[in-house]
């Protein structure tokens, strides 16, 4: 979404310069972080550190991701504009934008009702038509999807989430198996019961909860 007066273009093209230098090589995606203005998913007095590359606090103990993670994960899911998209745990809604530029249609989960409903507000005065839901499981999502991002934390893999992606889709979500940060799996589903999986990244997230359980 361009805004042709917005004020802080030159803070967006630095950082978008920025994350082309940390290795961030889609055309398409460093052209969507450019179109979509970051400082309006961040409160007023946070605006001046919008572009810098660095996670923002947005209430209720979330955070907006950092500028370099959103794009190297949604770099990851290789998208072509076709498709369907879930993302969970969709907070102030700033990543589900960006997906809103490269996908088909894009589904925002939230649990937290406030920010569900800041979001909401924000992405429909940009201009973004993004279903936001206010729910805690991904279970209470309709139909399966072709790409899933995942936006906290998981100590354990919720090995039900793979039944959401449909053949050939491509799931992005972090995991802490070590107590330490988390790595950012990759996980290709190339039919029902066969999946590749690799490590993209490493990065520190709020934690994913479902229910009243940390995952």
């Amino acid at each position: 979404m361009y805004l042709s007066s917005d004020k802080m273009i030159n803070a967006r093209r630095n950082m978008v310069m920025k994350l082309e230098q940390r290795g961030i090589s889609s055309g398409s995606v460093l052209n969507a972080m450019m179109r979509v203005p970051r400082h309006y998913f961040v409160s007023e007095a946070l605006c001046y550190r919008a572009y810098d590359d660095t996670s923002l606090p947005i209430g209720f103990g979330q955070t907006i991701s950092t500028p370099s993670v959103v794009a190297s994960m949604v770099q990851s899911l290789r998208l072509t504009g076709d498709e369907s998209v879930l993302d969970i745990g969709s907070g102030s809604g700033y990543q589900s934008a960006v997906l809103a530029e490269l996908a088909g249609n894009v589904t925002a989960m939230e649990r937290i009702p406030e920010l569900a409903d800041r979001s909401r507000g924000v992405l429909q005065e940009l201009g973004y038509s993004i279903s936001v839901i206010n729910a805690d499981n991904f279970n209470e999502i309709e139909g399966s999807f072709d790409r899933i991002i995942v936006a906290a934390g998981v100590k354990l893999f919720p090995s039900e989430l793979l039944a959401k992606l449909n053949e050939g889709g491509v799931l992005v979500i972090p995991v802490d198996e070590s107590g330490k940060n988390h790595q950012i799996k990759r996980i290709v589903k190339k039919r029902e019961d066969d999946f590749f999986e690799e490590i993209i990244g490493r990065a520190t997230f709020v934690p994913y909860i479902m229910g009243e359980r940390m995952m």
